[in-house]
C-alpha cells in the first residue's frame, strides 16, 4: 500500500515528519490532509482503482459512473482521482502528477471544470435543469467537464427524470460521477446508464496500517492498541477512524493510551469487559452489577457498555460456530482461542438468547430515561439464563416420542459426560421429562351440535381463538341453537362494540371455522343485541371461560415447570390438532 502523507495543495510529507505550522484558521483536518491522491492509494478499494486505471489506459472511459458503498470508504476520493486522471496536463493518465495547477485545483475542490454537487441540498428539478443548461458549455481549460454528485439518491423523482436525457446522450466533453450510500433508492433508468462500482468496507488491518502512517507523519506517540480500538470502532470506515484519531491528537498528551480512547468514547476497558462477561457466564449477577457501577463511576455510558457486550457476544458466537478470528468485528483476532472456549462452555443457543436480551434492551434505551435500570435488568436476565443448549436437546428428545424413563437416562448420561451443564441441570431435565410423560395430548372427537351441547361447543371453540377475538366473543350473554347448523350469540347493549368486532368478515370466518372444527361439521353464527338487565348487587362477573381454562393450564406441572425455567406465562390455550 502506497503512502500519501500530503495535503491536496501541499507536497507529500517525508516519513516521520510533522505537519508544517499553520496560522489559526488554516488548519486542515487529518481526513482531508491524508486523502488518497492516486488510484494506488485507495485503501481497501484496489479492485476499483485497477478497473478505472485500466479504462483510462485502454481509452474506454464511460460517460457516467456510479460509486456505491458505506460512508467514509473512498467514493468521493476516487471520483476526484478519476477527475485528475482525465484532466491532468500529462494525461489522460492512470497516474496523475498531482503537481500541475489542474491536479492541485481538483484536489482542493476549486477547479472550475470539476463541479462537486451535494445531492441532498441540490435535489430539486430546478437545480438539474440548470445543470442541463450548463452541460453544453465546453470546459474552460481542461479536457472534460466533470460533474461529481454526492448522495445522488437524495434527488427527487422529477430531478432524476430531468437528468435522464442528458445522461443517455451527454456531450463528448462531459463525464458524470454519482456517489451514494443507498443505491436501492436510485431509479433503474439511471442505474442502467451508469457503470457501477461497489466500494467495500475497509478491513481493520488496513485501517490500522493507514492510521500508523498518519501517526508517524504527525510525530505522535500512540500505543499500538489504540489504533486497533479505533479501527474496530470505525466499522470499515476510513474517514471515521481518522476523525477519531483527530480527536485523540487534539488531547495534546505526550503519549496517547487505550485509556484515553475509552475516556473519549465513553466505553469500558477490555479488562473490565472481560470481568463483566466472566461474572455473567458464572451466573453472578451481583458481581456483574458491581462492575457496571464501577464502570459508570469512571464515565462509561450505560448504552455504550451494552453495545460492547453485544459485540463481544457476537464475536463469541462466531467463534463458537467455527468462524476464524478474521471475522471478529469487536474483539482482537488474537482472542479467538479464548472466545471459542467460552462459546463452547456457554453454548450457541444460550449466546443467541443473551444477544436477544441485549438487543431488546438497547432498543428500549432509545425511549427511556432509566438507562441504568434497564441495563441492570438486562445483566440480571443474562446471568439467570440456564444452559439452553441442553434444554434444546431435551425438547428435541421429547418430540421424538421417547418414554420418560428414556429421557431420564439420556439426561443423566449427558450430565455425567459434559462439563458444560450448569449445576442442577440434570435435576431440571428429569423433572421436565417426568412432567412431559403425564401430559401427552389426547385426540378429541367432534361434539355433536344440539341444544344441550351448544354451550360446550361455544366454549371449546373460544378456547382455540386468539386473545382478542376470544375475549370479545366470550362477552356474549347467551348462545343458542337457531337451526341445525346455526348459532345465535346475543350480547348486552353495553357490549355492542364487542359484537361489532365479532361481526367483521375476517373475525366471523375465524370463529365459524373454530366452531366447525369442534362440531365436526359446518357451523354458522349470527350476532344479536339485547337490552342490559337491571343493575345487580355489584358482584364481579364470572371470568371468561377461556380465562378459567388458561388458569387451569397454568397449574399443570409441565407448564408450571416451564414457566419457572424460562420466566414464561400462559397467553393462549389450544387443543391438540388431529393428525
Amino acid at each position: 500500500m502506497a503512502d500519501s502523507r500530503q495535503q491536496s495543495s501541499e507536497p507529500a510529507l517525508p516519513p516521520g515528519a510533522a505537519t508544517p505550522d499553520r496560522s489559526p484558521g488554516q488548519y486542515v483536518v487529518v481526513a482531508r490532509r491524508y486523502r488518497p491522491q492516486t488510484f494506488d492509494e485507495l485503501v481497501g478499494q484496489q479492485h476499483v482503482g485497477r478497473a478505472l486505471a485500466g479504462a483510462i489506459s485502454a481509452d474506454r472511459v464511460g460517460h457516467a459512473y456510479l460509486f456505491t458503498g458505506a460512508r467514509g470508504v473512498g467514493k468521493t476520493s476516487a471520483a476526484r482521482i478519476l477527475a485528475k486522471a482525465l484532466n491532468c496536463k500529462q494525461g489522460p493518465t492512470p497516474t496523475p502528477c498531482n503537481h500541475c495547477d489542474v491536479c492541485q485545483a481538483i484536489g482542493a475542490g476549486s477547479d472550475v471544470d470539476v463541479l462537486e454537487i451535494d445531492g441532498a441540498s441540490n435535489r430539486g428539478i430546478d437545480e438539474i435543469r440548470q445543470l442541463r443548461q450548463n452541460v453544453g458549455v465546453r470546459p474552460s481549460r481542461a479536457r472534460y467537464k466533470i460533474y461529481i454528485i454526492d448522495e445522488v439518491h437524495m434527488l427527487t423523482r422529477e430531478a432524476f427524470n430531468a437528468l435522464l436525457k442528458t445522461l443517455e446522450e451527454p456531450p463528448r466533453h462531459v463525464k458524470f460521477v454519482f456517489c451514494t450510500t443507498e443505491p436501492t433508492k436510485i431509479p433503474v433508468t439511471i442505474l442502467s446508464r451508469c457503470q457501477r462500482f461497489d466500494f467495500a468496507g475497509i478491513g481493520q488491518s488496513e485501517i490500522v496500517e493507514r492510521l500508523r502512517q498518519i501517526v508517524t507523519a504527525e510525530g505522535a506517540d500512540v500505543e499500538p492498541e489504540v489504533l486497533a480500538i479505533l479501527a474496530r470502532r470505525a466499522a470499515g470506515s476510513m474517514r471515521d477512524s481518522q476523525s477519531l484519531l483527530e480527536q485523540l491528537l487534539a488531547f495534546g498528551s505526550d503519549k496517547i493510551t487505550a485509556a484515553d480512547v475509552h475516556a473519549m468514547l465513553g466505553t469500558a476497558s477490555d479488562a473490565r469487559m472481560e470481568t463483566i462477561v466472566d461474572h455473567l457466564v458464572a451466573h453472578n449477577s451481583g458481581a456483574a452489577i458491581g462492575e457496571l457501577d464501577a464502570a459508570l463511576v469512571e464515565g462509561v455510558e450505560a448504552g455504550q457498555l451494552l453495545e460492547q457486550l453485544l459485540g463481544h457476544f457476537r464475536d463469541t458466537l462466531l467463534a463458537a460456530v467455527g468462524c476464524s478470528g478474521e471475522s471478529f468485528l469487536h474483539t482482537a483476532a488474537s482472542e479467538h482461542e479464548r472466545l471459542a472456549a467460552r462459546g463452547k462452555q456457554v453454548g450457541a443457543e444460550t449466546i443467541l438468547a443473551i444477544m436477544q436480551i441485549l438487543d431488546h434492551t438497547l432498543a428500549r434505551l432509545r425511549y427511556s430515561t432509566q438507562a441504568r435500570t434497564l441495563v441492570e435488568m438486562a445483566l440480571v436476565q443474562v446471568a439467570r439464563l440456564e444452559n439452553l443448549d441442553d434444554l434444546a436437546q431435551l425438547v428435541a428428545e421429547l418430540r421424538g416420542g421417547a418414554s420418560p424413563a428414556e429421557h431420564k437416562g439420556a439426561a443423566s448420561a449427558k450430565a455425567s459426560h459434559s462439563s458444560d451443564v450448569a449445576p442442577g441441570a440434570k435435576k431440571k431435565e428429569d423433572e421436565v421429562a417426568s412432567d412431559a410423560g403425564t401430559a401427552a395430548p389426547q385426540r378429541r372427537d367432534p361434539i355433536p351440535l344440539s341444544h344441550d351441547s351448544v354451550e360446550q361447543v361455544w366454549k371449546e371453540a373460544l378456547a382455540s381463538l386468539s386473545d382478542l377475538l376470544g375475549d370479545n366473543a366470550a362477552l356474549a350473554e347467551s348462545v343458542t341453537l337457531a337451526g341445525a347448523d346455526r348459532l345465535v350469540a346475543t350480547f348486552r347493549e353495553k357490549y355492542t362494540s364487542c359484537k361489532a368486532f365479532c361481526e367483521r368478515a375476517a373475525q366471523r370466518a375465524t370463529l365459524e371455522q373454530a366452531l366447525s372444527e369442534v362440531a365436526g361439521r359446518g357451523v354458522s353464527v349470527e350476532f344479536r343485541t339485547m337490552d342490559d338487565p337491571p343493575a345487580t348487587d355489584g358482584s364481579p362477573p364470572e371470568a371468561a371461560p377461556h380465562r378459567r381454562r388458561m388458569a387451569e393450564m397454568a397449574e399443570h406441572p409441565l407448564v408450571r415447570r416451564t414457566g419457572e425455567l424460562f420466566g414464561a406465562r400462559v397467553v393462549r390455550v389450544e387443543d391438540p390438532k388431529a393428525d
